[in-house]
């Protein structure tokens, strides 16, 4: 699997990213580290925990990561996520939440694929 494969399969825009990071060796380095971040973890954490500011912070700095990566689908669930959790819970926060668990699964399994393809 290439890097602009991966980027196809867990439906993100390659072209984007490589304007901003320049060269694929950036762009390499940046999605490897991405399962490593913790503000996953710490958004389950903190939803299942009721902490809403903090799952709001959580998935406000993995909507920035996507941003930055170019991760166009977890992006945006996550973004939708972010706004349903600004000020507090909303009664749909519940649905985008289990989005954004399958559209990260799906990215940390992609990435993972294609790192044991290297």
């Amino acid at each position: 699997m290439t890097l602009k494969e991966c980027y196809a399969a867990l439906g993100g825009d390659y072209d984007d990213v490589l304007t901003r990071l320049r060269s694929e060796r950036m762009i390499q380095k940046f999605v490897l580290k991405f399962p490593a971040d913790g503000s996953y973890q710490l958004l389950c954490a903190s939803f299942e925990a009721g902490s809403w500011e903090e799952a709001f912070r959580a998935a406000h700095t993995i909507k920035g990561m996507c941003q930055n990566l170019s991760f166009t689908v977890l992006g945006q669930s996550s973004h939708d996520l972010t706004e349903a959790l600004r000020g507090g819970k909303k009664p749909e926060a519940d649905e985008l939440f289990a989005r954004v668990r399958a559209d990260y699964q799906r990215t940390v399994e992609t990435i993972e694929a294609f790192r044991a393809a290297l």
